[in-house]
């Protein structure tokens, strides 16, 4: 069976994710903003996965909690418990206190029936931590292969993911201001996506990506007239921190 994501590319459709859920609205990576999300419209979403210290998946935008719950901490040092027991909400409304990090699991759970999902791992490590197995594992237990794309920054974690999951296909996240030379760790290593920047984006890009074969999907898109230029170049996907803004721009 064709990977969803693939075959909506191969369909001529133009897909919206919510951006870590509707980030602009609720508290990133969590369950109310994949929530509204889902109520605004998006077809899919993106999410940013870490493994926990006792090898579970968490849902966490940043490698520390610092900027997005009431902790302090790196997320792959600390267990489930300590993660639950934080605060996601309330930094960013008090209307959102006591809300927790999800787990992939939970997303799955939730979501999976009803929205694509692009897992974001997150490692900036040349070492892996097993975030790569955990998340695959995860992926198999809900058999959500057909329904997720895996992405990185890291070309590592990509190269670490596909024997483990050959099945479900890989895209390569890029923006010129990466801190390390990622476009030397990737080399000829070949990705059925590529999720550049979207200020990255113009015509001689999209040639390029379609005569490799390769869906492209953008980030973070919240200007809307940029997400009308996007759509007439061809791109595949659009991530915005606003799907219902977005959903109604592209329609004009």
């Amino acid at each position: 069976m064709q990977n969803l994501i693939l075959q909506a590319a191969l369909d001529g459709e133009l897909l919206v994710y919510g951006h870590s859920g509707a980030m602009g609205y609720r508290p990133t990576n969590t369950m109310p903003a994949f929530e509204l999300a889902l109520e605004q419209g998006a077809q899919a979403i993106e999410l940013d996965a870490h493994r926990s210290k006792d090898g579970h998946v968490v849902v966490v935008h940043n490698f520390t909690v610092d900027d997005t719950t009431n902790g302090t901490g790196t997320v792959n040092q600390m267990t489930l418990a300590e993660l639950k027991a934080l605060d996601a909400g309330s930094w960013f409304d008090e209307q959102y206190a006591r809300i927790q990090i999800p787990t992939l699991d939970e997303i799955f759970e939730a979501f999976g029936a009803q929205l694509l999902i692009n897992v974001e791992i997150k490692s900036d490590s040349p070492e892996t931590d097993g975030v790569e197995e955990a998340v695959t594992e995860c992926i198999a237990r809900h058999n959500m292969q057909q329904r997720v794309i895996i992405s990185a920054f890291n070309p590592l974690v990509l190269k670490r993911c596909r024997p483990l999951m050959p099945e479900v296909p890989l895209a390569f996240l890029y923006s010129p201001t990466v801190p390390y030379d990622t476009l030397s760790l990737l080399g000829d290593f070949q990705t059925e996506a590529y999720h550049p920047v979207y200020t990255m984006v113009d015509a001689d890009l999209m040639r390029e990506e379609k005569a490799k074969g390769r869906v492209v999907n953008v980030w973070t898109v919240n200007d809307l007239d940029e997400g009308r230029r996007l759509r007439d170049l061809g791109v595949n996907g659009i991530m915005t921190d606003y799907p219902d803004k977005m959903i109604a721009a592209l329609k004009e």
